[in-house]
């Protein structure tokens, strides 16, 4: 039985800008609840009961910390009565095998562990993977996703992988589609032996980590095939995302949200292609409010689309494939598409929303356009405003009437 899983959580998440300016990205919201959290529940509901988080640097520590703590409220929340989480100490890694060497050393693991990048979405047959890891008396053993044909295979690590499935060798980010050896590319999700413990802190690794080497995928990997151990891959067929952009963040919240049972979303159907979030007696009244919307053709719906608790919607409302997180208040005459507008958000009358992310805490004034753009927490935007391909960095004021288009605004 695996029982414990380390999240390397390092990296400032820069791709991600501006959601992750001053939030971990572990915990952006996603599908109105911390990103983490999903992989947290999937794993514990397949035994693993011992989640440790390599934080660094404060704000990756405190967002994280502030809302799972030591994992009462996984326990409480999701009935997993023997899960625990634990934080890797203030020590400074240089990489996300270095953080795994620390928690390791820190809480004297001594036995097969997951690993798995923080920025991940993806759903594992543990049983099966593990079984193979046994079976082969693997060193590692590598989940690799087999990508299509029409994805450029350039920003992933390909493995080269014999019949018997060792991989013989692993190429970081190919520069070119004929250095790539197949289209099996490591996706983050590794199985350690417990001898790992020993390998990361032999004199070569020792050398590497003196000099800054210390990634999974550029160093460590390379490193343990060359030294002649059993590296394996392993075929991951679920879904698997890297949400390490908002374009990725956005195609991986449309199809969970397409895939995903109510129950996982922690949801309930209310009509074809609109889920609802909240059991309360307001969310239930809530619910008939925008059921009766809906029927009377005062709010149109259509794709797939996720409305979270005490969520207050107007009239002449347009929902296309779009979430809205808690507490979120939207006024009448509102367009919502391919668009995620995450809690505590305004957004007043005459507003149009379309393949844009809108962050937590933001007030949108009215007759507004958003387009291709991520704004971040706690943003207002003055009416009459248009912004297209834009991103805002957090606690910034847009001035009414602005037309702002492929900027950054820091």
């Amino acid at each position: 039985m695996l029982r414990k899983a380390i999240f390397p959580l390092g990296g400032l998440g820069t791709r991600l800008y501006p959601l992750t300016v001053e939030t971990s990205k572990a915990v952006v919201r996603f599908l109105n609840r911390p990103l983490i959290e999903f992989v947290i529940v999937k794993l514990a509901s397949q035994g693993v009961t011992e989640f440790y988080m390599g934080v660094s640097g404060y704000f990756n520590y405190k967002e994280v910390y502030d809302y799972f703590g030591e994992g009462l409220k996984i326990r409480l929340k999701y009935g997993f009565p023997d899960v625990r989480i634990r934080y890797q100490p203030n020590e400074d890694s240089v990489g996300n095998a270095d953080s795994v060497r620390i928690i390791m050393e820190y809480y004297d693991i001594r036995e097969d562990v997951l690993v798995a990048q923080g920025d991940l979405l993806f759903d594992i047959d543990l049983k099966s993977f593990y079984s193979m890891h046994k079976s082969k008396e693997a060193f590692m053993t590598i989940a690799v996703k087999l990508i299509e044909e029409d994805r450029d295979i350039r920003q992933f690590g390909v493995a080269d992988i014999d019949k018997d499935w060792r991989v013989r060798r692993f190429v970081e980010k190919p520069r070119s589609v004929e250095e790539a050896p197949s289209r099996y590319v490591n996706t983050g999700i590794y199985l350690l032996s417990k001898e790992f413990r020993e390998f990361i802190s032999s004199p070569k690794a020792v050398e590497y980590r003196e000099r800054g080497m210390m990634d999974f995928g550029q160093h460590i990997i390379p490193l343990a095939i060359e030294s002649g151990l059993p590296v394996y891959a392993y075929e991951l067929t679920g879904y698997w995302f890297d949400i390490g952009t908002p374009e990725r963040y956005l195609a991986a919240v449309f199809y969970m949200l397409r895939h995903l049972p109510p129950e996982e979303l922690e949801a309930k159907t209310l009509i074809r292609g609109v889920k609802v979030q909240g059991k309360s007696r307001e969310s239930q009244e809530l619910h008939k409010e925008i059921l009766q919307s809906i029927s009377k053709g005062e709010i149109k719906v259509d794709g797939e689309n996720l409305i979270g608790r005490h969520v207050k919607i107007g009239k002449g409302i347009s929902l296309a494939n779009s979430v809205i997180d808690n507490y979120t208040v939207v006024n009448n005459n509102v367009t919502i598409n391919y668009s995620v507008v995450m809690d505590r958000c305004r957004i007043d009358s005459g507003t149009t929303i379309e393949h844009s992310i809108i962050g937590r805490h933001v007030k949108i004034g009215k007759n507004v356009r958003i387009e291709n753009s991520v704004i971040g927490d706690d943003t207002v935007i003055g009416d009459g405003a248009t912004l297209r391909n834009v991103k805002v960095w957090p606690h910034r004021e847009i001035p009414s009437g602005v037309y702002i288009e492929n900027m950054i605004i820091r």
